[in-house]
């Protein structure tokens, strides 16, 4: 799967969405979490930690917000940051501007919220073991690539 678009649609009547995502790793694995039956889309896939950036709000430290929300694991925990975006994936009636983080720790400790009914530490190789999210195999290695590059 290619990246999303670097820059929004010319012309659209959709509205713009923002959107973090998170990918939090330990070592060489990710964590990964089932999405709960309570959430609005994709239940029960695996997926990485994920938010709505409210207007005004710094994409990450909505990123560092959503963290701690969805594993209760603190910003102290966070050893090093990657950040990719914006990109502007296009769906049937919005546009995302999507902005991806890494965020490598040291702690495997999460606490669930409700958004989320498991999660697993694994290794991205195994995304095919897992029913997750469309794009979480290109966000992931973007993501490990443009951290290896620094």
């Amino acid at each position: 799967m290619s990246l999303p678009p670097s820059s929004p649609p010319a012309s659209t009547n959709k509205k713009t969405r923002p959107v973090i995502s998170c990918l939090l790793k330990h070592q060489q694995e990710v964590l990964i979490l089932k999405r709960s039956k309570d959430v609005g889309s994709f239940q029960g896939y695996w997926s990485c930690i994920s938010g709505y950036l409210e207007a005004g709000e710094d994409p990450e430290e909505t990123a560092y917000r959503e963290v701690f929300e969805e594993t209760r694991l603190p910003k102290s925990a966070i050893l090093k940051a990657t950040y990719a975006g914006p990109f502007y994936p296009e769906a049937s009636n919005v546009i995302f501007e999507t902005h991806w983080f890494l965020f490598e720790t040291d702690s495997t400790e999460i606490t669930l919220d409700w958004e989320h009914d498991q999660c697993r530490w694994i290794l991205p190789e195994d995304f095919s073991d897992y029913q997750v999210v469309p794009w979480l195999p290109t966000l992931t290695a973007h993501l490990i690539e443009k951290r290896s590059a620094t």
